[in-house]
């Protein structure tokens, strides 16, 4: 059985926090590719009526999960930075946090309404989770899939009893799904991500990172995977609700490349590079998603401030190709 069902082979990744909108996932979807609701960052009520609107749309689609995370950063490393990001926040007019808050994401709680009201399709991202959550998932209906960055990744996946995995390569726009938030993301091809993995595993493969048009899909495609994950391409399409300041400085010649860097949100992603990475990068602990918490006012008031440098602009190495057209349009011009 494929592990998704869907006519392309072609999955709209979860962006959390705003870019994967309702409109986005029902575009996608009727499209013929396979959507990702994503639960990342919010409450269980919220998730709820993102999870009512997906149903709403009657066709299948997956919903995307983060794993907790250990606590990871301690008070005064936590305070240090606050002082280190203080001045980018006063810019804004923004009060930063006292204290670091570490939470679950309401982990227990969306796995329950996802046992309650099963999806398709249940990927995890940031690790793996207990496998006794997994397995109810999956006793539910669900096909559960780990988001996998090496081979041995894949094979404690494949040891915790998922049914699938999604590969990310490093050149991948957004939160990198590795285990270890302190392993250095190195620049490589997907394909030979999705390589090393299939070597490592039985297990069917989605891929994604670094997807710039059609020959990069069938490039993964034809490495090992059943289906291609599309996330930059998308944050232009006319239905995602990526902020306008995000968009902007997708298409703006001043923003010419993409980093690697913790400095958002203590886990390493990959955004455009601006002035906020180029003063923080360096000094910048780890601990998700404590960090995350600090600084959400702060990138929330520049996206609506139109302030691209000190905002997270999340997007992967083919940024440039991304365009602003309905998402219809961009998926049937990376149908291979």
């Amino acid at each position: 059985m494929a592990l998704l069902d869907a006519s392309l082979p072609l999955a709209a990744a979860p962006m959390a926090g705003g870019p994967t909108s309702p409109a986005l996932t029902a575009a996608v979807t009727q499209a013929g590719a396979f959507a990702f609701v994503p639960a990342g960052y919010l409450s269980a009520e919220a998730f709820a009526a993102d999870l009512r609107a997906a149903h709403a749309v009657g066709r299948p689609f997956g919903v995307n999960l983060f794993v907790p995370q250990p606590r990871a950063i301690d008070a005064a490393a936590f305070a240090a930075y606050a002082e280190a990001i203080r001045g980018d926040a006063e810019a804004l007019d923004v009060v930063l946090p006292a204290e670091p808050r570490h939470d679950d994401d309401a982990w227990h709680e969306k796995v329950a309404l996802l046992v309650a009201e099963p999806v398709p399709v249940v990927s995890l991202t940031f690790g793996l989770p207990e496998r006794g959550d997994i397995a109810a998932l999956r006793k539910a209906g669900s096909r559960v899939l780990a988001t996998v960055t090496t081979a041995d990744e894949a094979r404690a996946a494949e040891e915790a009893g998922v049914d699938g995995l999604v590969v990310q390569g490093p050149r991948a726009g957004g939160h990198s799904g590795t285990f270890d938030p302190h392993r250095p993301i190195t620049d490589a091809s997907t394909a030979d991500a999705v390589r090393a993995v299939a070597a490592a595993t039985r297990l069917p493969l989605i891929a994604g990172g670094g997807v710039d048009g059609p020959d990069a899909v069938r490039e993964l495609l034809a490495a090992g995977a059943e289906a291609v994950a599309v996330g930059t391409l998308l944050l232009r399409a006319s239905e995602a609700g990526t902020s306008t300041t995000h968009r902007e400085a997708l298409a703006d010649p001043a923003f010419a490349t993409t980093v690697v860097t913790h400095c958002f949100t203590g886990r390493p992603a990959r955004a455009l590079r601006n002035a906020f990475v180029d003063r923080h990068h360096a000094s910048a602990p780890y601990g998700y998603p404590e960090l995350h918490h600090l600084t959400r006012d702060l990138r929330r008031t520049a996206a609506r401030a139109g302030d691209p440098h000190r905002l997270h602009l999340w997007a992967g190495t083919g940024f440039r190709s991304a365009q602003a057209r309905p998402a219809a349009e961009i998926l049937r011009g990376l149908a291979p």
